[in-house]
C-alpha cells in the first residue's frame, strides 16, 4: 500500500509539473523576437528616396510629415538645403524645422494605398530629383491579433492538461494491474 501512494505521489507530481511548465512561456512583448513590439501601436507610415547624393526619409503621422536629408556618403544632414515634396502629383509646402530636417502640412490624411513620393533638392550649387513611394495600409485590428494570440495559448494549455491527464490514467491503470496481479486477481 506505502508504494501505491507513492507511485501515485510522483504521477500527481509529474502531472502538476507538466502542467505549469507552458506558463514559463513569452507573451506579448516578451518573445525577444526579430523585430521589438511597440506597446504604443503600430509604427508610423514612411518612405524613403534615394539617390546618388542625397537620401530622404519621410515620416507621416496624420496630416503631419517629418522629413529627414542626408548625404548618401556620410549620412550627415544637408545643410542650408531647400526642399520641394510632391505626393500622388500633388505638391506639398515644406518648411525647413532644422539642419536636414524639414515638416510639410497636408490638407487631409493620405488614404490607404501606394502614394508616388517625388523630391526636388537644392543645396547650394547641387540639384537632384529624388523618387520613391509610400505604402499605407488600413490599420489592422490588433484586438484580433491578440485574441488569436491568446487562443493559442489556451490551446496549448488545453494539451498540457489532456496529456497530465492521459499520463495520470495510464499510471493509475499500470498501478492497478501490477496490484490486482499481485493480489491473484479480482476478488
Amino acid at each position: 500500500m506505502m508504494n501505491l501512494n507513492k507511485r501515485l505521489r510522483t504521477l500527481g507530481a509529474v502531472a502538476l509539473l507538466a502542467m505549469t511548465t507552458f506558463t514559463a512561456w513569452a507573451g506579448d512583448g516578451h518573445d525577444h523576437g526579430e523585430a521589438p513590439v511597440s506597446a504604443a501601436g503600430p509604427a508610423q507610415p514612411r518612405f524613403s528616396a534615394v539617390s546618388e547624393n542625397f537620401e530622404l526619409v519621410g515620416v507621416v503621422n496624420g496630416k503631419q510629415i517629418t522629413l529627414y536629408l542626408d548625404r548618401t556618403s556620410d549620412n550627415s544632414p544637408v545643410k542650408d538645403a531647400k526642399l520641394e515634396l510632391e505626393l500622388g502629383g500633388v505638391k506639398v509646402p515644406v518648411k525647413p524645422h532644422g539642419e536636414g530636417e524639414f515638416e510639410a502640412m497636408l490638407a487631409q490624411e493620405l488614404k490607404p494605398g501606394e502614394i508616388a513620393v517625388s523630391a526636388t533638392v537644392f543645396a547650394g550649387k547641387e540639384t537632384d530629383l529624388l523618387a520613391g513611394d509610400l505604402d499605407i495600409h488600413k490599420d489592422t485590428h490588433t484586438d484580433e491579433a491578440t485574441s488569436s494570440q491568446a487562443w493559442k495559448l489556451y490551446g496549448l494549455w488545453a494539451l498540457g492538461v489532456l496529456s497530465a491527464l492521459a499520463l495520470m490514467v495510464w499510471g493509475w491503470r499500470r498501478v492497478r494491474a501490477n496490484r490486482i496481479n499481485r493480489v491473484g486477481g479480482v476478488a
